[in-house]
């Protein structure tokens, strides 16, 4: 079978990809190893919900237009979102359809899938960047008798063991988790790494207002000091609720959950953890103050100071202040489950080895992948624009690497007519 473009996931970059492409008239089709939306059916904890507000949902052609702007929807409404998008524009996808390889061949490419081969003359990877969990090498000394939880695995606090939970890592992930698992009656220790701290709220607005207003999230890749630090940072320590609350350290601490440093190791059943959990918070502290001073003087140079609120500082975390847990004894303290929230990595075991990166990331130049023209790669953390990491930096990337894709097949053309 041929075409012009096999694009490989029909989340939502994969089908906003597929809309740039129709407008073009680009002959293509969408693989899809399940359904449309695939990951966001099957692979969320039950109570997920966006970081991002609803009014912040948009896609090429499609906003939200609920009735809630200001909520955060749950994976399963995320799903509908996307699989109306898909009816919209009639998208050409192929579900139930797995790659197993894609190879160069000839002038373009050969993508074979368990249900045929197709040759195409431009890849698009949309398969997403959070596949498998990517676990730290201290998870294989996990006692055995002590279960092991990713979020990927994970659906509800019934699913984990009865007793005491440990959760690693502080992105958005670890503290929800933290949170949902010690409110439904387990008691749980957090063990803490490098994190983003950032308020839900900002002087009377949703902390994307500000950063979506301000410009923060169209800030490219290019401008970006350290690049791949910036693209490996955890996400911000956020939740979406109706009441707009804050977590953070200081805020589940004082529910009740246990709050120590890095996990380094486990020796003989016994956790051990970084004794620099005060300067991991004071750096954390620092930045989010930082961004706050940013935004407060965007608001005053577009005059704003009298729409919003009075300006905020966070306080200083305060859980560092007593002294720290080094060391805790997984059975004498009566821990029966570990959640490693550590994040995730792609699946790319159908790739050639040439174009990933020895962590398993694809080598790309926002986006365009690198010593392999004709191939592109959407919805990557900060692909081409700090918005990238959200649904609506779809609608940026899609039309730049459109535009790059278009002039692709065309200089193929010129060449074969020369």
């Amino acid at each position: 079978m041929r075409t012009a473009v096999v694009v490989i996931g029909a989340g939502h970059n994969g089908l906003a990809m597929s809309r740039r492409l129709s407008e073009r008239s680009i002959d293509h089709v969408v693989i899809e190893r399940g359904e449309v939306a695939n990951s966001w059916r099957t692979e969320r904890w039950d109570s997920l919900r966006l970081l991002t507000p609803n009014w912040l949902t948009r896609l090429p052609g499609r906003a939200y237009d609920g009735p809630d702007p200001d909520g955060y929807a749950s994976a399963v409404e995320v799903a509908t979102f996307v699989d109306g998008y898909a009816t919209q524009f009639s998208a050409p996808v192929h579900t139930g359809t797995t790659v197993t390889a894609v190879r160069a061949a000839g002038e373009g490419y050969e993508v074979t899938t368990d249900q045929g081969r197709w040759h195409c003359a431009a890849v698009v990877i949309a398969s997403g960047a959070c596949n498998l969990p990517a676990l730290p090498l201290v998870a294989a000394d996990v006692p055995p008798d002590v279960a092991v939880h990713t979020p990927l695995s994970y659906r509800s606090p019934g699913d984990l063991e009865p007793g005491r939970v440990l959760v690693v890592g502080a992105s958005a992930t670890g503290v929800q988790l933290a949170d949902e698992i010690h409110r439904s009656g387990r008691p749980v220790t957090l063990s803490v790494g490098e994190h983003v701290r950032l308020p839900r709220t900002y002087r009377g607005r949703d902390i994307f207002w500000w950063t979506d207003r301000a410009g923060i999230l169209d800030e490219r890749h290019e401008e970006i000091d350290d690049i791949v630090r910036a693209r490996n940072l955890p996400s911000p320590q956020l939740i979406g609720t109706s009441e707009r609350r804050s977590i953070d350290l200081d805020t589940l601490a004082a529910s009740g959950v246990e709050i120590v440093g890095r996990l380094g190791r486990i020796v003989d059943r016994v956790a051990q953890f970084s004794g620099a959990l005060a300067n991991t918070c004071t750096l954390a502290d620092l930045k989010a103050n930082r961004l706050l001073t940013r935004l407060d003087d965007w608001a005053v140079a577009q005059g704003l100071d009298g729409e919003v609120g009075p300006p905020e500082r966070l306080e200083p975390t305060s859980i560092t202040a007593t002294r720290p847990v080094l060391e805790l004894d997984l059975r004498r303290a009566g821990f029966r489950s570990v959640l490693f929230a550590t994040g995730y990595r792609p699946d790319l075991s159908w790739l050639e080895p040439s174009v990933v990166d020895r962590k398993g990331h694809i080598r790309h130049s926002g986006g365009v992948v690198d010593g392999a023209p004709g191939i592109y790669v959407v919805g990557y953390p900060m692909l081409r624009r700090r918005r990238s990491s959200y649904i609506s930096g779809a609608i940026s990337d899609s039309a730049e690497l459109a535009q790059l894709l278009h002039d692709h097949l065309d200089k193929r053309v010129s060449m074969k007519s020369q």
